[in-house]
């Protein structure tokens, strides 16, 4: 069985685009500053919570989708419901391991010998 690896370039140009990410606000503006040093710098908590909250609100769309197809809505079909359903359910186990990683790296760190 043969196993790729990532090579760096590939990480940096993800890395890259996470920074880009996230500068920009979440209306998917990019910001503007008149002093380039000026962005406010983005911390781990904030990325989080921005994660957080985006799988919230697929979660509640997701939710809203399948509610009003449920009551009849001639608008909304199956497959906009299901899908919506399957990206919510996949940003909830994408969040749930990086969960699970944080709290390994937590326990790691608290293991460690000083």
């Amino acid at each position: 069985m043969k196993t790729s690896m990532i090579d760096s370039g590939r990480i940096e140009a993800m890395i890259s685009q996470l920074k880009a990410a996230a500068t920009r606000p979440q209306g998917g503006v990019p910001v503007v500053a008149a002093d380039p040093t000026a962005v406010a710098k983005t911390g781990f908590a904030d990325a989080l919570k921005a994660s957080l909250d985006g799988v919230n609100a697929s979660q509640k769309t997701a939710e809203g989708l399948g509610s009003r197809f449920a009551l009849g809505d001639d608008k909304v079909s199956l497959s906009d419901v299901m899908i919506s359903s399957q990206k919510a359910n996949i940003g909830f186990q994408a969040t749930v391991q990086v969960r699970n990683k944080l709290v390994s790296a937590y326990q790691d760190i608290m293991n460690m010998q000083i």
